[in-house]
């Protein structure tokens, strides 16, 4: 098909028609179009949107007792721009270049890749509007969640200083808790691993404010990158949140910390510069952790990372809307979180330390400790495995170690139930799950369940 297109015979004043193919015209309509929004269009519509963030920013910040800073707010392509050529990432390219014996340009590309790669672009409104009150409603629906400390934890804080939240790593609901939790005092940002960098995961996960940060195939040049951006964005006041164990608990119990990013905010910091970083330790707990046979299962069988299949997550979601649309869902217990004793980084480097990042990854890690919250379900779980074969046995455990673990400072929830009741409300969350029988005289454990028991004992002090 051809379209007849006119024009004039030059000094003629006479029309010819011109004939062109369909397809030709469709595409000079589109470059046409495309050139049009790329000039007006488009521009105007950014404007609009960035005038409508810039005003709820301002009025978020009004009523967040830290708020939101400018190195946040900055366009994604300003800190890419701004890392790339960041004095000590580029003599890290030279450095690289040389070792690897390829060009300076291509190293240079490299390490903008990886500037590409790891820095987000938050959006406030996707933030606060979207993100937190989904979270709110995620976690109160799966859990009863409860706080402690926060009051006495945040309040002593100097306005101006960078704050980092450091946690135990217990769930991938530690971001959809914690993110919620927060979001009254700020906006965070926080470390993910590689199992997110999928769409459409990573484009949500940047908007949020989350860094990708690789786990292998490390060099010398991405640490480099990836330690510049977190101690740029530590100097720009930005609040963050770290997990120093590095991974999910396959056990349960604490882990050692992973010192990497504490180790790049000592590196970075400067004893005399008038912002300080505070660490602040949370400890996360939860009666029903939804990964557990998936962590245990990489346990036992010494898997480096998650079996866990699209399949399965479709199997357990189809059953919990099956739960949930006939009204027999029940929720998962206790989501505790705990806030103990701030830790100042410039009062702690005033101190003499032969490794200061060690020193401060075993100070944090036992600051958390310390204020572990105490669940029922961890408590029956203990007492069965000890040999507790009846629930009158199973509470005298819980009397017992109740008053012990509150005597040592550690939150001990569902303590005004008595403790035959606070029992039984565990053991039929574990007979639901049919890791138990309680139709019995005597309290029965299912064999295949016994490592789940012990993964939920493990979680206490």
């Amino acid at each position: 098909m051809y379209a007849r297109c006119t024009r004039l015979s030059e000094g003629q004043g006479l029309s010819h028609a011109v004939e062109i193919p369909v397809w030709a015209l469709i595409l000079l309509c589109g470059f046409a179009a495309v050139t049009f929004a790329s000039h007006f269009l488009f521009p105007s519509v950014r404007w609009f949107f960035r005038k409508r963030a810039e005003r709820l920013v301002a009025r978020l910040n009004t009523r967040l007792a830290r708020p939101i800073q400018p190195f946040k707010l900055a366009h994604r392509t300003e800190t890419v721009n701004r890392l790339a050529y960041d004095p000590q990432v580029a003599q890290a390219v030279i450095d690289f270049a040389a070792a690897e014996g390829i060009p300076e340009a291509v190293a240079f590309e490299t390490a903008r890749r990886y500037a590409n790669e790891i820095v987000p672009g938050f959006s406030a409104t996707l933030y606060f509007s979207v993100a937190t009150r989904a979270a709110q409603w995620l976690s109160r629906s799966l859990y009863r969640v409860r706080v402690s400390g926060e009051v006495a934890a945040l309040d002593g804080i100097d306005t101006d200083a960078t704050v980092v939240f450091v946690l135990n790593h217990r769930s991938n609901m530690d971001y959809v808790l914690v993110t919620w939790l927060a979001a009254r005092q700020t906006a965070l940002a926080y470390a993910v691993g590689e199992w997110a960098r999928r769409w459409p995961l990573a484009p949500l996960i940047r908007a949020m404010g989350g860094y990708f940060v690789r786990r292998k195939n490390l060099n010398p040049l991405y640490r480099k990158v990836l330690a510049r951006y977190i101690q740029l964005a530590t100097a720009g006041g930005v609040t963050q949140a770290i997990f120093p164990e590095g991974r999910l608990s396959r056990t349960g119990a604490l882990q050692d910390p992973k010192l990497g990013i504490l180790s790049y905010l000592i590196a970075d910091h400067d004893p005399d510069a008038a912002r300080d970083v505070v660490f602040v330790p949370v400890a996360v707990n939860y009666e029903r952790v939804l990964e557990d046979r998936v962590l245990i299962a990489a346990s036992t069988k010494g898997a480096k990372a998650f079996r866990l299949r699209w399949w399965m997550v479709a199997r357990h979601l189809f059953r919990h809307l099956q739960l949930r649309v006939t009204g027999r869902f029940t929720r998962f217990g206790y989501a505790a979180v705990s806030y103990g004793r701030p830790l100042s980084l410039q009062a702690f480097l005033a101190h003499d330390h032969d490794d200061p990042t060690e020193a401060l990854g075993q100070a944090l890690i036992g600051r958390i400790a310390d204020v572990l919250p105490v669940l029922p379900l961890a408590l029956v779980s203990e007492a069965l495995l000890s040999g507790a074969q009846t629930v009158a046995a199973v509470a005298a455990h819980l009397d017992t170690r109740r008053v012990a673990l509150a005597q040592a400072g550690h939150p001990v929830h569902g303590a005004r139930r008595p403790a035959k009741e606070a029992a039984l409300i565990a053991l039929r969350m574990l007979a639901v799950r049919r890791a138990i029988s309680l139709d019995r005289p005597e309290i029965e454990i299912h064999p295949d369940w016994r490592p789940v028991l012990s993964f939920y004992a493990t979680t206490l002090p």
